[in-house]
């Protein structure tokens, strides 16, 4: 009988990555609303028991740690074969991952390996019984669907990231671990990391930060964007930028805001010289805060904002960057 809401705990060089947090909180809130365990699987060999102890305090019953060199760091081959052994033994009903680069690639590999269904990308869950009903943006995010699952256990979901609060329900709590030897069959890793290009040390993942500055087609040329960068860097923002900016050569695509970009959800997000094409609000639009600074008083970005400035970036830009400093001073 399925039993249980599991998560994955999404770690990267020693570190656990911010939305391993928000899914355990969201976790907990599921199993609490319907009589289940919290369980978080870690996969790997750089975190410590005391690391993966702590994760009780956000909602964790229980940690059920993997250690296997072959498993970090990560490649999908290696995860799927380890979680569909875990699976097919423990049989939980629920499983919540990250809709983060992993999260993503994972998840939709697990469930075709499981024959189930998996639902991308949500902003919201609750329980019904045991059926999981997810909330999920569809036509590029002009509209919600909440779903459920008919016949698929477990019942596999991804959250995007900065949707789901992380809450600390007990500080003195420590999960439970419980130490698990797989076999991984080394002939089915068709992959491995053969090297990792790191991005500049200090730069937060765009999926991770809280505040994010982006440019578009209306910066005219990669030199421009310096200008963002200045006003990313007095208020702790990350910046991102549209497709056509990354098209164009003027950004790299881990970059790049959008549809076929990453989906983020900032508090703040301000958007520059972009125009508010449907694939890039897709991207943006759960963002808490949009502010858009934009020439043309007609662009579409202007819909979705809650705070629009008319005009042109290059002045506008250079004095908002000027009163953030006074701002930071005081």
């Amino acid at each position: 009988m399925a039993k249980g809401i599991w998560t994955l705990i999404e770690h990267r060089d020693g570190q656990i990555r911010k939305i391993t947090y928000e899914i355990i909180s969201e976790a907990r809130r599921l199993a609490d609303a319907s009589a289940q365990d919290v369980t978080a699987v870690y996969l790997g060999t750089s975190l410590d028991d005391s690391t993966l102890e702590s994760l009780g305090k956000y909602g964790a019953d229980k940690i059920i740690v993997v250690n296997d060199p072959s498993l970090e760091p990560y490649t999908t081959d290696a995860y799927v074969e380890a979680l569909e052994a875990l699976i097919k033994e423990r049989e939980p009903l629920v499983f919540l991952m990250g809709a983060s680069t992993q999260g993503k690639d994972l998840s939709g590999r697990l469930g075709g390996r499981l024959g189930v269904a998996v639902a991308q990308d949500c902003t919201k869950f609750s329980m019904e019984g045991e059926k999981l009903a997810a909330t999920r943006p569809i036509y590029a995010g002009k509209a919600y669907a909440t779903v459920t699952f008919e016949n698929s256990l477990p019942q596999i979901a991804t959250a995007r990231p900065n949707v789901m609060s992380i809450q600390v329900f007990d500080e003195g709590k420590k999960a439970s671990l419980e130490k698990v030897n797989l076999t991984i069959d080394a002939s089915k890793l068709k992959t491995k990391v053969v090297d990792v290009i790191k991005e500049a040390a200090g730069k937060v993942d765009l999926t991770e930060a809280d505040k994010i500055v982006s440019g578009g087609r209306g910066m005219k040329g990669p030199e421009n964007f310096k200008i963002l960068e200045d006003l990313a860097a007095v208020i702790g923002a990350s910046v991102g930028a549209s497709r056509a900016a990354v098209d164009a050569g003027w950004r790299p695509h881990s970059d790049q805001v959008g549809q076929t970009g990453k989906v983020v959800s900032p508090n703040l997000y301000i958007a520059c010289g972009i125009s508010g094409a449907i694939q890039h609000l897709a991207g943006m639009g759960t963002s808490k805060i949009i502010v858009a600074i934009n020439k043309d008083p007609d662009a579409p970005i202007f819909q979705k904002a809650d705070y629009g400035v008319v005009g042109d970036l290059f002045e506008v830009v250079p004095c908002l960057t000027e009163e953030a400093k006074k701002y930071v001073q005081q």
